[in-house]
């Protein structure tokens, strides 16, 4: 075993998805607001970008697929904005920190899975800039210096819960999937990393299991019972 994957939302950083969002959502369209963008029609359009990002296919990037959504709704003048959106991302994203949880486990787990020798990996759905991902990143408490890849918009294809999505992590990483553990909360998304060979244990703090399958064959627990089953292998 070479590496540990990790989900972010709702893995290492606890949070209520529809908090979230909310804050989220509306930061964002509070910040390009003076651009002349009506919330509504905003957030809309912000959602199908997100859903053709996850729909993605593999021939461009979710950047790539979320602007080309994006414009497509609004019009090209928001190509002309997309400095904001950036500025959004790199100062205000900071700002929603206060809608997400807290576990101080999050960070010292990946800190002594790194110390083990092993390549630590942020299997997040990448549909967020990879400075946003540092922001949320830090919100868990992790250290960023013990992280050798974050999954982000601008260099991703695929999104959770395609299979592609994490044999492109191995092909960018020049891992097998044998050599690699994934560590997620998501039954869906996270869990599906097994079909494509790798293993998998199942945080289950804050577990999502919307279509109630069995998890009883999945190794499954808390950060301790993780960092136990690592040294399993």
């Amino acid at each position: 075993m070479k590496a540990v994957l990790f989900d972010l939302d709702g893995t290492l950083l606890p949070m209520d998805q529809d908090v979230f969002n909310k804050a989220y959502f509306g930061a964002l369209s509070k910040k390009l607001a003076p651009r002349g963008y009506e919330p509504k029609s905003f957030i809309d359009s912000v959602w199908a970008g997100v859903i053709a990002m996850l729909r993605n296919d593999g021939k461009n990037t979710n950047e790539q697929v979320f602007w080309r959504t994006f414009a497509g709704l609004l019009g090209d003048r928001v190509l002309a904005d997309k400095k904001y959106f950036d500025e959004f991302y790199s100062v205000d994203f900071n700002n929603l920190k206060s809608a997400c949880g807290f576990n101080p486990q999050a960070g010292a787990t990946v800190k002594a899975i790194k110390a083990r020798g092993y390549k630590i990996i942020i299997a997040t759905n990448p549909v967020f800039p990879r400075i946003a991902q540092e922001h949320r990143l830090r919100f868990a408490g992790v250290d960023l210096n013990d992280v050798d890849y974050i999954t982000s918009y601008e260099q991703s294809h695929y999104g959770k819960p395609n299979p592609e999505y994490y044999a492109e992590i191995l092909r960018h990483m020049d891992l097998r999937a044998d050599e690699c553990l994934m560590a997620g909360n998501d039954m869906t998304d996270d869990m599906v990393a097994e079909d494509v060979g790798f293993k998998v244990f199942l945080l289950t703090d804050c577990l999502i299991n919307h279509d109630g399958k069995d998890i009883s064959r999945y190794a499954r627990g808390g950060f301790d019972d993780l960092l136990k089953f690592v040294d399993t292998l």
